[in-house]
């Protein structure tokens, strides 16, 4: 009953945000703008040919690879930056700079450096993806009690030991915060990372549907794939949050 309760509400609102936006389209006599049924029409269409898998396969690969790199780099720095003061006092100030900086801004640079193709999108995300790790990471590792670290240093545990089995443990939660917000980030940007791709993605089918025939059922429906498939991301994100090792920073 309670996992009903938790259900109901928002596909209450679903239901009526789709009744609302027929009804006006149809009262409007839109000839541009599709009707629900057309967008799901459109998609069935996409289905049966086969390229919607092919477009979002390539989508989750370029994410995948941009998030993965990120994460490879951003959390062991931010972890150094968050134990090595020195560090942090000279790093952090660029990484503010360069942070605020929209992931489109670099599409000019991306074509320079690795031309149009994979490389590029997977750079855009990377930027969108890596500084929240960074930033999360090295903010989790300044709230440990310091008072823990000294007590492990007055036992006499080596630098290795310190890090496995109390810093990385004390800041897993906000590892895995700042991982969540760079994935979200990263699927936000994909349709601008997928401008310069080639000839797949969803970036690229909404692009492309808009370009070629003014095909706005398959716009949208890029769009609503676009936003469930970046709540299934959150949603598995959100898992870890459960795990044993990480469980102990939430209330429940």
């Amino acid at each position: 009953m309670d996992k009903l309760n938790r259900i109901w509400p928002p596909l209450a609102v679903l239901a009526a945000v789709i009744a609302v936006w027929w009804t006006v389209v149809v009262q409007t006599e839109s000839v541009i703008f599709p009707t629900p049924l057309q967008v799901v029409t459109g998609t069935r269409e996409l289905i049966d040919d086969g390229t919607l898998w092919e477009h979002i396969s390539a989508s989750l690969f370029r994410v995948g690879c941009g998030f993965g790199l990120a994460a490879l780099a951003g959390i062991p720095l931010g972890l150094w930056m968050g134990r090595v003061q020195g560090a942090y006092i000279t790093l952090n100030p660029i990484f503010q700079i360069l942070r605020p900086i929209s992931p489109i801004a670099w599409i000019p640079l991306a074509i320079l450096w690795f031309g149009v193709g994979d490389l590029s999108p997977v750079f855009l995300i990377f930027i969108a993806a890596v500084f929240p790790m960074i930033v999360q990471t090295a903010a989790g590792v300044h709230t440990i009690e310091r008072r823990y670290l000294r007590a492990a240093e007055n036992f006499g545990v080596s630098r290795a030991t310190l890090f496995r089995r109390v810093i990385i443990p004390a800041v897993l939660p906000e590892i895995i915060v700042g991982m969540r917000i760079g994935l979200g980030v990263a699927w936000l940007v994909v349709v601008a990372a997928e401008m310069i791709a080639l000839r797949s993605g969803l970036g690229y089918l909404i692009m492309d549907s808009r370009n070629a025939g003014n095909r706005y059922d398959l716009v949208i429906a890029g769009m609503i794939i676009i936003g469930v498939i970046g709540l299934i991301l959150d949603g598995a994100m959100r898992k870890l949050e459960t795990l044993k090792s990480v469980r102990w920073r939430y209330g429940h």
